[in-house]
């Protein structure tokens, strides 16, 4: 089967790519770099054509509202444009969890507009919404850092590790389209302090996580399932400890 993963060399495009090309399906790795680019239209007919699947994982080079929803619309149309040209038969896109339920945050807004063509697309689709990926934690940190203080919002909070992410992408791909959504998510959940609290002391950083209701994600202000699947969910089998060892390694 072909298949065309958008993104194709990012964190989680480049584990994905690997995985499918082992399964022994034939992999076309889309991104600027390689002449496949989802804003300006470059190169996608090529890369469609006798694609079976496209999986969407480009990611926006600017968390500024508006550009952020500029791309993923302008991305998805393009995308799913060539798609429909070329008869692609499985559109697999990555999204996040909650993106629904955090309505000031600009970067999740911008998803939900991206959701929303791919379902009116008429093209048979799987959306994965996935939580924070553990690699992001460090950063989640020194967002939310206000000197030795680290203050993060009580709610709820499941990351996932990057491995699992890309796993569970390759083997939605493979599957028949689900024309709806899979949650996804790490084996545990803690309070979003808690949880960062953890992280920072097992990596030997000496900051310390206060809990502050009124603490913004990335603008956005986190109730207690903002950022975790609010029902049925698939989840990764690597956790914080077993994340943090292998990445020592």
């Amino acid at each position: 089967m072909k298949i065309v993963v958008i993104g194709g060399t990012g964190l989680i495009g480049s584990k994905t790519v690997s995985i499918l090309r082992q399964a022994g399906h034939e992999v076309v790795a889309g991104s600027p770099s390689s002449g496949v680019n989802s804003i300006t239209g470059e190169g996608l007919a090529q890369a469609m054509a006798g694609a079976q699947v496209v999986i969407d994982l480009a990611n926006a080079p600017s968390w500024e509202p508006q550009a952020v929803l500029e791309f993923f619309q302008t991305a998805s149309r393009n995308l799913l444009a060539a798609e429909a040209e070329a008869g692609v038969r499985h559109h697999v896109a990555l999204s996040i969890a909650g993106t629904d339920r955090m309505p000031d945050n600009g970067y999740f807004l911008a998803k939900v507009a991206q959701e929303k063509l791919i379902a009116a697309s008429g093209i048979p689709y799987t959306i994965i919404r996935s939580t924070q990926f553990m690699e992001f934690l460090n950063g989640i940190a020194a967002a939310a850092a206000d000197g030795d203080t680290v203050r993060l919002a009580s709610g709820l909070f499941q990351p996932i590790a990057a491995d699992d992410v890309a796993a569970i992408v390759a083997d939605v791909a493979q599957a028949a389209p689900r024309s709806g959504i899979v949650e996804i998510a790490g084996p545990e959940r803690a309070p979003f302090n808690e949880y960062i609290a953890r992280y920072l002391k097992a990596v030997g950083d000496a900051r310390v996580v206060v809990a502050d209701p009124e603490a913004r994600y990335f603008g956005g202000r986190v109730e207690q399932y903002s950022l975790v699947p609010m029902g049925e969910a698939r989840l990764g089998g690597i956790g914080l400890d077993e994340w943090l060892r292998r990445s020592k390694g």
